[in-house]
């Protein structure tokens, strides 16, 4: 399990640069998040696992597929809620959904449908896969990435959580 990280994170729409990746803001999470993701290759974590829900998700799929062209030991599992989860999203974000899952190493459903909880099933398939969890977390206790940040401290995990406003990174287990 220690080799092993899952991430969760907010979505777009809840950052305060929404969907403008190229604010400088956005630019200066997804360089620590870079960062974030080679120390832990160097602590010896090869096995990243993604809910691909657009915003953090997809962007450290994106990094950690980067990374597994020098280290092919690194591994990225996709575990979705359902089928179509990217289906409303915009035809780029659709685009780049797609291709990361093209380049996966395994992609898992929760459901071939939605059903009103396969969310919060999904996110715990994350938790329970791998002994970190890599969180973007701005601390909205209600949100799926507060529950999952709760799921990860009752089951004892290690969390890495970066505010995505003012970058500041904690460790707690």
């Amino acid at each position: 399990m220690q080799m092993k990280c899952a991430f969760t994170g907010h979505r777009p729409e809840k950052l305060p640069w929404k969907f403008d990746e190229t604010d400088l803001r956005c630019v200066e999470l997804k360089i620590l998040l870079a960062e974030q993701v080679a120390l832990l290759e160097e602590a010896g974590v090869t096995e990243f696992f993604s809910g691909m829900a657009d915003g953090t998700d997809v962007w450290l799929s994106q990094i950690v597929l980067t990374y597994r062209k020098r280290n092919p030991a690194i591994k990225l599992h996709c575990i979705l809620p359902y089928e179509g989860q990217a289906d409303k999203w915009s035809e780029a974000a659709q685009k780049r959904y797609h291709k990361i899952l093209e380049q996966a190493d395994s992609v898992d459903y929760v459901s071939r449908a939605y059903y009103d909880g396969c969310l919060i099933a999904r996110n715990h398939r994350l938790v329970e896969s791998a002994g970190l969890l890599l969180a973007v977390y701005k601390g909205v206790r209600r949100s799926g990435t507060g529950a999952t940040v709760n799921y990860a401290r009752k089951l004892g995990r290690e969390i890495i959580i970066i505010d995505p406003v003012t970058r500041m990174i904690t460790h707690t287990k």
